[in-house]
């Protein structure tokens, strides 16, 4: 299971599991013990957990939600010391602590809540999406890389066939 096969729906509480894309919108799984379906059409807002990011101070300006939470399993080590019905303060202090550079004018105490609840959720439901992954996926640069560096050794092998056409003639 990865982030971007799981969504958040707009005026509806918890995550939901990407089923299957339909012609009019996406079938939906909750991610809870019911595992009730529903069918989200054009008129619900979707928003992938992949594609959503925190604001922060910093230079790039936001952080991708997995790095955030992979900050928060670092820091609290799934024991997170909130919940989203706690004050203010407490929120904005645990927000503090998991991710110092997040910009406290534009992320809400809502946003806070919101991440929250999705850390507990996903900690039940998928907690090997919250551990940090080892594995090293090749980029598209890496592959072209290697394809570069692969062609020299193959030009002087044709070279030499070319030539022995020429001397055969």
């Amino acid at each position: 299971m990865e982030l971007r096969e799981i969504a958040a729906v707009t005026g509806r509480g918890g995550l939901f599991k990407i089923v299957q894309p339909t012609r009019t919108g996406v079938i939906l799984e909750s991610i809870d013990s019911n595992a009730t379906r529903l069918v989200a059409n054009g008129n619900d807002r979707v928003s992938i957990l992949n594609e959503i990011s925190i604001y922060t101070t910093d230079a790039d300006g936001s952080k991708p939600l997995e790095t955030v939470l992979h900050a928060i399993t670092a820091t609290f080590n799934g024991n997170l010391p909130v919940n989203p019905k706690s004050n203010n303060d407490e929120l904005r202090a645990f927000m503090s602590k998991a991710l110092p550079e997040y910009d406290e004018n534009r992320v809400y105490v809502s946003d806070i809540k919101k991440l929250v609840s999705w850390y507990t959720i996903l900690h039940t439901a998928y907690p090997e999406l919250l551990s940090e992954q080892k594995e090293v996926k090749e980029t598209k640069k890496e592959k072209a890389e290697k394809t570069t560096e692969e062609e020299p050794a193959e030009k002087p092998a044709a070279k030499k066939k070319a030539a022995a056409k020429k001397a055969a003639k």
